[in-house]
């Protein structure tokens, strides 16, 4: 019997890797914009439908936490599925901004509910098990599945666009069904269970805010690591999702976007998995100072150049490279204790950034053009870059220094 449990916990693992691939081949990930745009939707109102996305995902990061805390990390797993196959049915059948605005609700819904779920149902079994040790090159192979369905989704619903976006629905939502199916398989492990204890949401929220503002506080490094982290990503995910609409009114249809964000995808694959090699060379400094500068030449590069999409991979390649680099140091200088709290507050950071900035773009795009939002997004990226430089200059000096001492 206790062998039996043993093997499923273990199972966990392998359903994992087939979960998280279903879970990443949603067909609309590189058209919705397109879609949207199609059914009427200016760039000042897409840019909104993302605030809503990021105000909601800000406002129940902790009380989707709850469930997977309460009712189990499996439970909160299906249901944030469901989430995700309500969200594309609304999409698909609706018509008008209020309805896209409740998709997006329902979308921000399932990701927190997928956050930190699945992550901690395969390490608990893991642990369980005794096999925790694992977990790292789990996470690696795991990586290799998202970014294999994200090459395919991009390139098959590109082609689907072309045709009919109405398919690329109907497959996106298929295989959701098909993905909540297959969740119920999961084994919860028993470990932890005895812990779970429901928590006032607005307490947690309180208490996360201020406990990574007192983190930050005590290690400016900590804080400057979340503040560049987050700024970098807002700004190449704000373009990443208005490149789409770039892309489509220079000419390119759906099928060709969808080889150009295949495209990108796979060189964030290499490149992330190179990272460790890249930082043995060029160090902490190297990875800080210059980075930043070739994502910012790329943003210049996709405001002037003729070969717009050959900037945009190779910037979203750099989105990759920092990605990685950041959370290896952020976790090496968090305390284990509040680990996950400084991280959810760094999540909160980037959608706060989020709400911000998205809709402003959108708004420049209408009343000018998408080729001057994206000359405003190198101008802030330059001024960014610059006080990056000279922040981290001085940063390192003053750890030369102390080192010397």
């Amino acid at each position: 019997m206790i062998m039996d449990y043993t093997n499923k916990l273990r199972k966990n693992v392998n359903k994992n890797y087939i979960f998280y691939f279903l879970k990443t081949l949603d067909l609309t990930q590189g058209i919705w914009m397109l879609y949207l745009a199609m059914k009427g939707m200016s760039l000042v109102q897409l840019g909104l439908l993302e605030g809503v996305f990021h105000v909601t995902s800000f406002l129940m990061e902790v009380p989707t936490g709850a469930i997977a805390d309460i009712y189990g990390r499996k439970t909160s797993r299906i249901l944030g599925r469901f989430c995700s196959v309500i969200s594309v049915c609304i999409l698909l059948l609706s018509n008008d901004f209020y309805l896209f605005a409740l998709s997006f609700v329902f979308t921000a819904i399932s990701f927190n509910l997928e956050s930190g779920a699945g992550e901690a149902l395969v390490y608990d079994s893991l642990k369980e098990i005794k096999e925790e040790e694992k977990y790292m090159k789990i996470t690696g192979r795991q990586e290799v599945f998202y970014q294999i369905a994200k090459v395919i989704a991009f390139i098959l619903g590109g082609y689907l666009a072309t045709r009919s976006y109405k398919l690329a629905f109907v497959i996106t939502i298929t295989i959701g069904i098909i993905t909540i199916i297959q969740a119920f398989s999961f084994t919860e492990p028993k470990i932890g269970k005895n812990e779970r204890v429901v928590k006032n949401p607005f307490k947690v929220i309180k208490k996360q805010v201020t406990e990574g503002i007192n983190v930050i506080k005590n290690n400016k490094k900590v804080g400057f690591f979340i503040i560049f982290s987050e700024l970098l990503s807002t700004l190449v995910m704000t373009v990443f999702y208005y490149h789409q609409n770039f892309l489509k009114g220079n000419g390119f249809n759906e099928a060709q976007i969808g080889i150009v964000y295949a495209a990108s995808a796979l060189l964030t694959a290499i490149l992330a998995s190179q990272v460790y090699k890249i930082e043995r060379k060029i160090k902490e400094k190297g990875i800080l100072l210059i980075v930043p500068i070739i994502t910012v030449t790329c943003l210049w590069g996709l405001s002037f150049s003729n070969y717009q999409y050959i900037f945009f991979i190779l910037m979203m390649g750099t989105e990759g490279i920092i990605f990685v680099a950041i959370n290896d140091y952020l976790n090496k200088l968090i305390p284990s204790y509040n680990r996950a709290t400084v991280l959810s507050f760094s999540s909160m950071v980037f959608s706060l950034f989020m709400i911000v900035l998205f809709p402003i773009i959108g708004k420049i795009g209408d009343l000018y053009s998408l080729d001057i939002s994206f000359i405003f997004l190198a101008i802030v990226g330059s001024i960014l870059v610059i006080i990056n430089t000279f922040y981290v200059l001085k940063m390192t000096k003053k750890e030369t220094l102390k080192q010397e001492s």
